[in-house]
């Protein structure tokens, strides 16, 4: 088993700035590829970013490459979501999910462990 839980995110102005963290414990932190997705009222689980266990392999959905950087501290089994630049689109509950092996980062399928979510809220 695998616990995570989500902290930051909150409520920011369009164009600015936000941080999620999400601390795991219960296995090998490096043994899992890290993936965030959201998901906004009505819509469906949406993929953002995803960086694999030792941090080499990183990717990004196209509406938030160049914006959001995905980044993890194996010393301190957490993985970060930086984001810069937020819109009004980028309003949605986020979380982060722990996978073992993921032949598609974006598959939200291949991912066993879930936080709890964070909202992020941007205002216009």
């Amino acid at each position: 088993q695998v616990q995570l839980v989500e902290s930051g995110g909150g409520l920011v102005q369009a164009g600015g700035s936000l941080r999620l963290s999400c601390a795991t414990s219960g296995r090998t932190f490096s043994n899992y590829n890290m993936g965030w997705f959201r998901q906004a009222p009505g819509k469906e689980r949406e993929f953002v970013a995803a960086i694999s266990g030792s941090g080499e392999i990183i990717v990004y959905a196209d509406s938030v490459k160049d914006r959001f950087t995905i980044s993890r501290d194996n010393a301190k089994n957490t993985v970060y979501l930086q984001m810069n630049s937020l819109k009004a689109e980028d309003t949605a509950v986020y979380l982060c999910a722990a996978s073992p092996r993921t032949p598609s980062f974006s598959d939200h399928r291949w991912y066993d462990y879930w936080g709890q979510g964070r909202q992020v809220t941007v205002s216009s």
